[in-house]
């Protein structure tokens, strides 16, 4: 992508322009932070989990062998479009996928939503537009106003990370989407927190994902995993 920016003669007065999913806006927001020291980039997200999650936030990172988003900087697009016609193009598991994300903030900072959630589950959301549209806004400001009070992580955004310390170890060692590997990881985190501070919710967590299509309970190599683990960041 570099070469092609150098092709094209960009200059530090081009935006680059991610369209996609979570992968494209990853690696627009971490080429555009990097070429010429930083130009003007912005995302129009055409996945659910890019529209509730990944476009946002500034986190532009890239893999390196299986570390998952090891590089990369923290900066802010330019801006957002959501288009949500982008949606009808989604196969189910892309709707799971992103599922995951809008459970993951429903669990850490919004019981209301959650409570939402567990009346509907995957084929009556996407027939509900008016709801659907409504919650991906809602997850959306949620994690633009964890990101305005935190942008580098100090203390409230860690709580994004919910799932994220065993999903992205599995992710990368096993075929599973970002979604899938995230449900398995708040999965594993509910039952830690069962004995170290007496959660007493795993099932009803473990159930919700059940209902928008995510596992929850997988075997996996323990020392294999928990090598990558140990270098999360």
């Amino acid at each position: 992508i570099i070469d092609q920016l150098i092709a094209f003669q960009a200059d530090r007065q081009f935006t680059l322009v991610g369209v996609g999913g979570g992968v494209v806006s990853d690696l627009t927001g971490y080429v555009a932070s990097v070429f010429m020291r930083g130009i003007s980039f912005g995302f129009v997200p055409t996945s659910l989990l890019a529209m509730v999650d990944a476009s946002i936030g500034g986190k532009n990172g890239i893999d390196v062998g299986p570390y998952k988003n090891l590089v990369g900087v923290i900066k802010q697009p330019a801006f957002l479009l959501f288009d949500f016609s982008f949606l009808t193009t989604l196969p189910d598991a892309e709707w799971s996928n992103g599922f995951a994300e809008i459970i993951k903030h429903a669990c850490i900072l919004d019981a209301s939503a959650f409570r939402l959630l567990e009346k509907y589950d995957l084929s009556s959301v996407k027939k509900d537009k008016k709801f659907l549209f409504g919650l991906i806004e809602r997850n959306a400001r949620l994690k633009s106003g964890v990101v305005k009070r935190d942008e580098y992580e100090k203390g409230e955004r860690r709580l994004l990370n919910f799932g994220h310390t065993l999903g992205h170890a599995l992710e990368t060692q096993y075929i599973l989407s970002h979604g899938e590997a995230v449900a398995i990881g708040m999965t594993y985190a509910c039952h830690f927190s069962e004995g170290l501070l007496g959660f007493t919710s795993t099932e009803r967590v473990v159930k919700l994902l059940g209902q928008y299509g995510l596992p929850t309970h997988a075997a996996f190599k323990t020392e294999n995993v928990f090598e990558i683990l140990m270098m999360e960041k």
